[in-house]
């Protein structure tokens, strides 16, 4: 059967393996009964906003069109860098957004995605964030009030621990089992000693041993070298579905970044 629809990042469940869904023209396809078939996915050469639904010619911040790249407070460069919050000075593209969405409790974490990385979320994005980023464990290790604050910690934690991930690497899962719990140990005391005392008291440990979460992803077999498609100048990519990891597809011709290609309307089917 065919689908056709624009596409939107894939919705996740932390199930063992994590169970995908891909909510396509309306449908909601259950990516996990796919694993093992041949997928075709065909780009129809039009892309909607994300947002406003405009249609444009070229997608902005995995979706938005050029208008809403510019005025979203979602698409300033605070939120790739968070420690360059400017609300404080009166700049926010959307105050109102900005209340809702990051002067609120934000979770900073340790995961192992193709290694340790540091990284930050809202506290209603765990454990949605590490499955998106392919992470196979993550543990929160300190809670703050809002995400400047986060931003400036998490800041701190790069001068000590990677805040990148090898997508390749994660891909491949090639990939060891880490002790988060001890990194933390041993980098907070590091970090705490180079911070302003307003942002320690803001922040709540969190991190226990018992706190490592572990995720695992549907999978029949992972890629040995990674080749990734390009719908912009590939329109048509098809391929077995051989497993499924953070928003990726991996087929055994290539991978695909479903989320690079958020209001991408295209056809998928199983063929």
């Amino acid at each position: 059967m065919k689908f056709q629809g624009n596409l939107h990042k894939m919705h996740t469940e932390a199930t063992s393996p994590v169970s995908y869904r891909l909510e396509l023209g309306g449908q909601q396809l259950v990516l996990n009964d796919w694993l093992g078939k041949p997928v075709r996915i065909e780009y129809l050469q039009q892309i909607e906003c994300i947002h406003c639904g405009r249609i444009t010619k070229k997608s902005f911040s995995q979706g938005y069109c050029y208008p809403c790249f510019r005025s979203l407070a979602q698409c300033d460069l605070c939120i790739v860098s968070p420690e360059k919050c400017h609300f404080h000075l009166g700049t926010c593209r959307e105050p109102d957004w900005a209340m809702s969405h990051c002067m609120r409790s934000h979770i900073i974490y340790l995961a192992n995605t193709s290694g340790v990385k540091i990284g930050i979320t809202r506290e209603n994005q765990v454990p949605t964030r590490w499955i998106d980023q392919g992470a196979i464990q993550a543990i929160p290790i300190l809670r703050v009030s809002k995400r400047y604050h986060a931003g400036l910690i998490e800041h701190a934690f790069k001068q000590h621990v990677n805040d990148r991930t090898n997508w390749r690497n994660m891909l491949k899962n090639e990939v060891d089992e880490i002790d988060l719990y001890q990194v933390f140990a041993t980098v907070w005391p590091l970090v705490k000693a180079e911070l302003d005392v307003e942002l320690v008291d803001d922040a709540e440990e969190l991190a226990s041993p018992g706190e490592v979460v572990k995720l695992d992803y549907p999978a029949l077999k992972y890629p040995a070298k990674v080749n990734s498609f390009n719908l912009d100048k590939q329109a048509q990519v098809e391929g077995l579905l051989e497993a499924i990891k953070g928003q990726y597809l991996i087929l055994d011709k290539g991978v695909i970044n479903i989320r690079k290609y958020s209001g991408y309307l295209v056809s998928l089917e199983s063929v």
